[in-house]
């Protein structure tokens, strides 16, 4: 299955990172210009183990509800989303956070299959690949968390570096 990962530094707390990266709320503002929305289950605030968030969202220029579900969770070290309604065969995305000379250290892992066997094989090569290391799409993953630190929190200078996403 294809994974991309992406590790990003992030000066400030491993429990704020954490607690932003699992927020429902943070993930509608970065994403509002797409009109991205959580539509049903956990629709604001911090998502938790075993809660599940719709999401109505434009893909490809196709809108569709995404559902995914936290199904584990270590605070404030690891979290997992799983899709379990959505275009793709399965999607996994593992959130990683560790503390390393006083920077949070964010490592997203995505795991996926596309449908249709053979011709999602191809996709997943042709188009996705693309689509999920475009400086959009990680931005999106990224910088909503230092735009975020920058507006609500003083204390902490938001500055992070992102590695080159890493396809495999």
């Amino acid at each position: 299955m294809p994974t991309i990962e992406l590790i990003t530094q992030i000066n400030a707390p491993i429990e704020k990172v954490f607690d932003l990266s699992r927020s429902i709320d943070l993930h509608i503002e970065s994403t509002k210009h797409t009109g991205e929305r959580a539509i049903a289950g956990k629709t604001s605030g911090l998502i938790e183990l075993g809660e599940t968030v719709t999401w109505r969202a434009r893909h490809f220029g196709i809108w569709q509800n995404l559902t995914s579900k936290i199904t584990e969770f270590q605070y404030p070290s690891l979290f997992v989303d799983e899709m379990v309604s959505s275009a793709f065969k399965s999607f996994r995305h593992k959130h990683l956070f560790s503390q390393v000379d006083g920077c949070t250290v964010m490592k997203d892992i995505f795991v996926f299959e596309s449908p249709l066997g053979i011709l999602g094989k191809l996709a997943n090569w042709l188009v996705l690949k693309r689509y999920m290391t475009n400086p959009a799409f990680v931005g999106v993953v990224t910088n909503k968390i230092s735009h975020w630190l920058s507006i609500t929190d003083k204390t902490v200078s938001p500055l992070f570096s992102t590695r080159s996403p890493k396809f495999e």
